[in-house]
């Protein structure tokens, strides 16, 4: 690769590191200042999930193509890619999806129990507070994360680095930059950023497959709310393997990452296969915010308190 083709793979991977933050950061710009207002005023009351659900509605719908100005209005519509996708794909994608979580979550449990860092620093901050508002707060969170994170990622990055680089390649760097995303709150651990590369990958490669950021959506959120409910509270008591030894536990959680993500692969193929089984014509939606003619997407093909 000379210099001038070196320069210009450079300036699109930044442009798209460029578009992915600041779509990510949108979640948070809202989500964080009301949930620290809402400890100050009105504490009992969880105003600011209800505040934050019309922000999130609000965003989606800008990034897919409403709003001002109405000249962007179709990049922006092509670059969130919210595009609805035939039954057959969707289920596939769901069912790929969830079987890489169940894998996900044993990785995660081995990670834990080899290097002792897990966890989600984000947590403590909502004791002190009533059931009901830990449960709303944590079910918006979940929203927010995957809401913003997909637009971001799988939506804007990856679509433009779709634009010019191999598949594979584009999965990979928008893979990157969503692991990165997360260091600020999660840590910047080898082990928690090789988890977030894998988890990126995965829903990369759903976007890929289904040219759609939606099927990942439902994925992303139950994720989401298993490691805030289940996965993140067991940390503090997981013991690490160097100090008291392998378990039964640590091997059931190793063949469950070996199984799960074999089973994975296999329904990745499937709907791959479901892909390349539909009609040109099925696998184009409109937007499901807004089916109004001119906002319809063509398939375009390549060129080359936070979870």
């Amino acid at each position: 690769m000379n210099n001038a083709a070196s320069i210009s793979a450079a300036k699109r991977i930044g442009i798209a590191l460029v578009a992915s933050l600041a779509v990510a950061s949108l979640g948070s710009i809202t989500w964080v200042p009301l949930v620290i207002a809402n400890t100050k005023f009105l504490r009992g009351i969880p105003w600011s999930v209800a505040a934050e659900g019309v922000a999130l509605l609000l965003i989606w719908k800008y990034l897919g193509g409403c709003g001002w100005p109405r000249r962007t209005a179709h990049a922006r519509s092509e670059l969130l890619r919210a595009r609805l996708v035939p039954t057959r794909q969707l289920v596939w994608a769901v069912i790929a999806g969830g079987l890489s979580l169940v894998a996900l979550a044993g990785l995660w449990i081995v990670l834990v129990r080899l290097t002792s860092v897990g966890g989600n620093p984000t947590l403590p901050y909502l004791s002190g507070y009533s059931p009901l508002v830990v449960v709303l707060v944590i079910g918006m969170a979940s929203l927010v994360s995957p809401l913003s994170e997909e637009a971001a990622f799988r939506g804007y990055a990856q679509v433009l680095l779709e634009r010019h680089f191999l598949p594979v390649v584009a999965v990979g760097i928008s893979s990157v930059f969503f692991a990165l995303y997360h260091g600020p709150t999660q840590g910047f651990a080898p082990s928690k950023l090789f988890f977030y590369l894998v988890v990126g990958v995965v829903f990369g490669t759903i976007a890929y497959m289904t040219r759609s950021t939606l099927p990942a959506l439902p994925v992303h959120i139950a994720g989401d709310l298993l490691f805030f409910l289940v996965i993140w509270p067991g940390d503090a008591g997981r013991s690490v393997v160097w100090s008291h030894g392998t378990d039964l536990m640590f091997w059931a959680n190793v063949l469950q990452v070996l199984v799960f993500s074999a089973l994975a692969v296999l329904a990745f193929r499937r709907l791959m296969a479901t892909r390349a089984a539909t009609p040109k014509g099925e696998q184009t939606s409109s937007r499901p915010s807004d089916l109004r003619p001119h906002l319809m997407i063509s398939p375009q093909s390549h060129t080359g308190l936070r979870s």
